[in-house]
């Protein structure tokens, strides 16, 4: 079995796997960021035992990508909304999306697509330079040395 936590290795991927690096944890961020909120609606949307869910929800919470708000005193319940660092996930999620049509669509095409509300447009999921805002490929991208590198 894999282990939750990677303090060996210094790799921002590895962390990013040690919060939301599960089967289930994506599509609790994905349910949530489009509008789920409630532990019922996750459970019937996902099909997740509510253990397997409770669990998620709050490895969730308490790395700060959803935060929790009570919406029922007797008996107190909860719903559980994305945070800035929850909606920073999206592109990670669009990429995917993008990815799994590409690679593994279902016999009848693409069960979701991603348009721009504004304008009708479909959306990409695109890596583009900071400075020149051009599209970059893997190739055309070198990993250089971060403050954080270790000698």
């Amino acid at each position: 079995m894999l282990p939750r936590t990677y303090p060996e290795i210094n790799c921002s991927i590895a962390r990013t796997l040690e919060v939301v690096g599960d089967r289930w944890t994506l599509l609790v961020v994905r349910n949530a960021l489009a509008g789920e909120t409630r532990f019922e609606q996750f459970q019937e949307s996902l099909g997740i035992a509510s253990n397997v869910l409770s669990d998620r929800l709050g490895r969730l919470t308490e790395a700060g990508v959803l935060c929790q708000r009570p919406y029922h005193d007797k008996p107190v319940r909860f719903e559980y909304l994305p945070t800035r660092k929850g909606r920073d996930l999206w592109p990670v999620l669009a990429a995917m999306i993008a990815w799994g049509d590409r690679y593994h669509p279902p016999p009848h095409g693409a069960p979701r697509l991603l348009v721009h509300e504004q304008c009708g447009g479909q959306v990409a999921a695109e890596l583009v330079c900071a400075t020149c805002a051009t599209a970059v490929s893997p190739d055309a991208v070198v990993s250089v040395d971060g403050p954080g590198a270790i000698a």
